[in-house]
């Protein structure tokens, strides 16, 4: 609080609109730089999730082929069980004694016969899982290849835009914490509400050809009069911008 009054003793309503205008345009400046990065950073994590995804994929995909070899490694198992069995009833057939002992036979031959005929089918099932499963880890492997590929191009993009700009940014940063230092919380914290809510982030506009430069409604005389003034703050009565005149915008400079 005795921040804000010490402020209104100081500095007069010029250059407390001088310094809202040299902030804007410190601050502009530094949109800019965003807006050259533009929607990078979005983009590489964007991609960082979609490779975090193929990647879960691909090992479900791979957990998955595993689990269906071991099924038909399994049947062809029971298979061989089966075809032992069948060998093992035949030879008893050779030694039975009535036709009862041989019908008995003949039914548990049949039996595992048809055994071996669902093991058969059950392992066509799961080779033709297994193929379609081996050409969706290809896709998808392929895809993760382009993917990271991406990945890396899109962050050595960003990399070198830091980078030529991270001194100009910096440097714009530390002379905007400057000029926020000269102008009072009260109408620092109004300047940033402004700035959040516009989508080019102006909070101060000039007049220009008798209208607000931010939103383009036509200003009364009298209204560009007081501007011209500088004995008060004035807002756009449409927009809510902090309004400045000609004579401000051409002395200012970053």
């Amino acid at each position: 609080m005795e921040k804000a009054k010490s402020h209104e003793t100081e500095i007069s309503v010029e250059e407390r609109l001088r310094a809202l205008y040299s902030l804007q345009l410190v601050d502009s400046e530094i949109d800019k730089i965003k807006t050259l990065r533009g929607e990078l950073p979005l983009e590489v994590q964007d991609l960082e999730d979609e490779i975090a995804g193929l990647e879960t994929r691909l090992g479900n995909l791979r957990e998955e082929v595993v689990n269906l070899e071991k099924a038909v490694s399994k049947k062809n198992n029971e298979i061989t069980d089966a075809e032992a069995l069948i060998k093992k009833y035949e030879e008893q057939q050779k030694n039975v004694r009535n036709n009862r002992e041989f019908d008995s036979l003949s039914k548990e031959i049949e039996f595992q016969n048809l055994e071996i005929e669902l093991f058969n089918k059950k392992i066509k099932e799961f080779t033709a899982q297994i193929d379609e499963k081996k050409t969706l880890i290809n896709d998808s492997e392929a895809t993760l290849a382009d993917r990271k590929t991406d990945l890396e191009n899109k962050k050595a993009e960003l990399d070198e835009i830091i980078s030529d700009t991270q001194k100009e940014e910096e440097g714009l940063y530390n002379k905007s914490e400057k000029i926020q230092g000269l102008i009072e919380d009260r109408l620092l914290t109004a300047y940033k509400r402004i700035r959040s809510n516009a989508r080019n982030g102006l909070a101060v506009v000039p007049v220009q050809r008798d209208a607000c430069g931010g939103c383009f409604n036509q200003i009364p005389p009298q209204r560009q009069l007081d501007i011209r003034s500088r004995k008060k703050i004035i807002v756009c009565e449409y927009c809510g911008r902090i309004l400045v005149d000609d004579e401000i915008i051409n002395e200012s400079h970053l």
